[in-house]
């Protein structure tokens, strides 16, 4: 809830002082960097260090983030400069905190009931996804330094509840770091084919299709529903994302999961049309919530795939890798969704998006037939 909360004020805060579709292409561009520079160390230090260590490390920085945001809105000392000096800290916190969580949940739940672990998380976190939005539109009544301040505070609390978890920590990789060592997540998922095509589809097809970004421009100009609705429309996704979460936690996908995950894809990219073009509200609305029940299910797919596949004593490299592929299609999507904005408009940079998120499923059936034949995404 403080991720999401704290992303919808940087999005809103950066365009009302800006007024400019770039602005929010730059934002995006900020957060995702620090994950690019970052990759090779933090996938190993989530392979040598303590992961629950390293999430509380990540949480209590968080928190600090938030609460100087907040402290600069109240003396008046915020610009869009330090907005995005903010958001590169943040960014370079969650290029850390990414694969030691990803790492983390096999060691909680075993490979046998991971499927259903990362639906129920992916559930939990749509649920923050829906409810953070939700709630930053009603703190926006208090002012921007109380949003940011609530944010500070759910952190800690987040804090608390990693603070709390036990188990038995498995050991640690002591290899001596090499280059090797380094750059063996890479290597990894560039020799299996099934892994490199599941997550390179997620990435073109939310960096082509993710209007996210543009959700404040939707909800001033073009449907004029203002804060309100754009914490609605926010947390569209979620909505469909999360009753998919919750179904797929009770009853996993047994077959045809590659199959499903270029159905879902292609459904992605059509939602995302007709959010661009839609002039209504409620159409949009409907649209931003198929448009997250389908990314959960390729969400789910390719988490339990990577995971499967991949040794726990390797998990924060690929992990790290992993989380790469995700900022570039969130961030980096979000990026050139203000890029295109900027110059061509919203409507068009979004309509494009979903163009070519089609096109992108029909190469990746061919470059990736094994993907697509990928049956059973469970240990046994």
């Amino acid at each position: 809830m403080a991720n999401q909360i704290v992303m919808m004020v940087l999005g809103w805060h950066v365009y009302q002082l800006t007024h400019s579709p770039l602005s929010l292409g730059y934002l995006g561009l900020v957060l995702f960097l620090p994950q690019v520079f970052l990759v090779l160390w933090v996938g190993q230090v989530a392979d040598r260090y303590n992961r629950r260590k390293i999430i509380l490390i990540t949480q209590i920085l968080e928190a600090a983030i938030a609460c100087l945001l907040a402290l600069s809105v109240l003396f008046e000392q915020v610009s869009p400069h330090w907005i995005f000096i903010a958001a590169f800290a943040i960014g370079s916190v969650r290029a850390f905190q990414g694969p030691a969580l990803q790492a983390l949940l096999p060691n909680l739940v075993g490979l046998e009931l991971l499927p259903k672990a990362i639906a129920l998380g992916s559930g939990s976190r749509q649920f923050a996804t829906i409810a953070g939005p939700a709630l930053g539109g009603l703190l926006f009544l208090g002012g921007t330094a109380f949003v940011y301040s609530v944010s500070s505070l759910l952190f800690l609390f987040a804090f608390s509840h990693i603070i709390a978890i036990r188990f038995q920590q498995q050991p640690q990789a002591n290899t001596p770091v090499t280059w090797a060592f380094l750059v063996a997540g890479i290597r990894f998922i560039w020799q299996r084919k099934v892994i490199l095509g599941a997550i390179s589809l997620d990435l073109f097809s939310v960096l082509l299709g993710g209007a996210t970004a543009l959700l404040p421009i939707y909800a001033e100009q073009i449907l004029h529903v203002g804060t309100w609705g754009l914490g609605l429309m926010r947390a569209g996704p979620a909505i469909g994302a999360l009753v998919l979460a919750i179904y797929l936690a009770r009853k996993p996908l047994r077959k045809n999961a590659g199959r499903m995950m270029f159905i879902c894809v292609s459904i992605f990219g059509v939602t995302t049309l007709v959010f661009g073009l839609s002039q209504w509200f409620l159409v949009s609305f409907i649209a931003l919530i198929i448009m997250g029940a389908a990314d959960m299910v390729s969400v789910v797919i390719r988490s339990t795939l990577v995971q499967l596949q991949t040794p726990n004593e390797m998990r924060g490299r690929v992990g790290a890798v992993n989380s790469i592929f995700i900022g570039a299609s969130n961030q980096l999507g979000e990026f050139e969704s203000g890029l295109t904005a900027e110059f061509l408009g919203a409507v068009p940079a979004v309509i494009m998006g979903g163009i070519g998120t089609l096109i992108i499923v029909a190469i990746w059936l061919r470059l990736f037939p094994e993907l697509y034949q990928w049956d059973k995404p469970h240990a046994n």
